[in-house]
């Protein structure tokens, strides 16, 4: 649950971030370098938030319920 909950945290922090920037990009028209650091940390949280996908997936923690992954998960019937 930890987990989900901090993947919810980061892309929060994510879609909070692209407005920040933009807002800054808009306000500064390139004066300023404050567009720059938070696409830098725009960059950092994305990377954080695939790793924690990826370790969730990996370690079993997140899964798929989707209809057309359950052929990969039910054995097939033996023919006879």
């Amino acid at each position: 649950m930890a987990l989900k909950i901090a993947i919810i945290i980061l892309f929060l922090l994510l879609v909070v971030s692209l407005f920040t920037s933009f807002t800054f990009l808009m306000k500064d028209k390139g004066g300023t370098r404050r567009t720059w650091y938070h696409l830098s940390f725009r960059l950092v949280v994305a990377t954080l938030l695939m790793a924690l996908l990826i370790y969730g997936v990996y370690t079993g923690q997140l899964g798929s319920n989707a209809p057309w992954d359950r052929h990969n998960f039910e054995p097939r019937p033996t023919q006879q």
